[in-house]
């Protein structure tokens, strides 16, 4: 074959003329006649031929439309007929699956269905229709997948008559698994019964929820449950900040005392440092407590460690326990004690939800561009297509 008869990029086709006008006319015909597809003789004959007008891609600001004759053959071995099978080219279509495929890179990449409409000669109707065509296509594929042995998973708002929606995160590989409706465990029963690979999960990342702890013992039993090291801390800020409330009604209003409270005491200046000291000089209770709260903050935000060292630090941990249930922050004892083997499990590992609460944001920014959604399965189709996989298709 020679250079000129592959410039189209669909093989085994000879070029038969071209002409350059408006749009770029190309004729073609198959190179070499097959061999059957019922019995695989190759004693045909060429019983009729039809052409075929497709659209196949654009140069420049021109459209190239394939003019492509295709024979009808019949087999003299087994009597049957058959038409010419072209790569690329799917019957009954009157476009390539490479126009269908540029038109959908193209709309995926940002470029309105008004805009396809002018450079492309297609309706936005049929815009649209190849998009879902090819995230259908793509989205069928993932469906096979075994779960991620990193797993995040966490809850978002869908709608108000709808409620809330599971995310579950790969988050080794920073992409979304899937999206299901419910975050209870009925509603997810159904989905986490007939999910594949269950057993291959390592890891589940997940907050202080009781519902998705217990859904992870269940389902995922050779899983290590890993507590979110923000959730954590805004629990134990959000505790220490209501008993801060009860000491001092007064203190708890001021807003510059409220930003030093908030900070770890070794990212304070050492004027911020005396000013704070300062005030809790007056409360003595208040002062005991920042400083329990200053050291549990320090092993919270420990990570990375070996099984050993972690084990060093356990009876630190426990002894902060023990003195903060002998203290007015009794309720932060038991639910830290509670979630201890999760929040333990923070040490060994850096992974956290924050790249699940990244994949909300875009979540989000992806239902107010379509103006909310009704229908769950077509917000699901849109998330996994912009956060599940690289967008490129690739073809053989």
């Amino acid at each position: 074959m020679s250079q000129i008869d592959s410039i189209l990029g669909l093989p085994d086709l000879a070029i038969l003329a071209v002409d350059r006008k408006k749009d770029i006319h190309v004729w073609a015909k198959p190179h070499t006649r097959p061999h059957c597809l019922h019995c695989g003789a190759s004693v045909l004959r060429v019983k009729a031929t039809c052409e075929r007008t497709l659209k196949h891609t654009r140069q420049g600001n021109q459209v190239l439309v394939l003019h492509l004759s295709v024979p009808k053959y019949h087999c003299k071995a087994c009597g049957r007929y058959f038409r010419h099978r072209f790569a690329g080219i799917r019957p009954r279509l009157r476009c390539t699956e490479a126009y269908r495929l540029e038109v959908f890179e193209a709309h995926d990449g940002g470029v309105s269905q008004r805009k396809l409409q002018l450079t492309h000669r297609i309706g936005t109707a049929t815009v649209e229709r190849w998009y879902q065509s090819q995230i259908g296509q793509r989205i069928s594929e993932l469906s096979g997948r075994s779960c991620p042995q990193v797993m995040g998973i966490d809850e978002h708002f869908f709608t108000r008559k709808k409620g809330y929606a599971t995310t579950l995160v790969d988050l080794k590989n920073h992409k979304v698994f899937d999206v299901v409706l419910g975050r209870s465990e009925p509603s997810l029963r159904g989905y986490l019964g007939r999910l594949t690979g269950k057993d291959l999960v390592r890891v589940v990342v997940m907050d202080l929820s009781e519902t998705y702890r217990s859904i992870a013992r269940q389902y995922f039993p050779n899983a290590q449950i890993v507590a979110d090291r923000f959730h954590v801390v805004r629990l134990v800020n959000h505790h220490f900040l209501k008993l801060w409330q009860l000491q001092d009604p007064l203190g708890r209003k001021d807003r510059g005392l409220l930003s030093l409270m908030r900070r770890h005491e070794w990212k304070l200046q050492p004027d911020q440092r005396l000013s704070l000291d300062r005030y809790l000089q007056q409360w003595p209770v208040l002062h005991a407590l920042y400083r329990a709260k200053q050291r549990l903050m320090r092993l919270l935000l420990v990570k990375t460690v070996n099984a050993k060292k972690a084990k060093q630090l356990l009876p630190r941990f426990l002894a902060l326990l023990e003195q903060f249930e002998h203290s007015p922050a009794k309720t932060l004892a038991a639910t830290l004690k509670d979630w201890i083997e999760p929040i333990v499990g923070m040490w060994r590992f850096s992974r956290s939800n924050g790249i699940t609460e990244g994949f909300h944001t875009k979540m989000e920014m992806l239902s107010r561009r379509a103006f909310g959604f009704r229908n769950f399965e077509n917000y699901r189709m849109r998330v996994l297509a912009q956060c599940g996989w690289n967008g490129i298709i690739n073809r053989v």
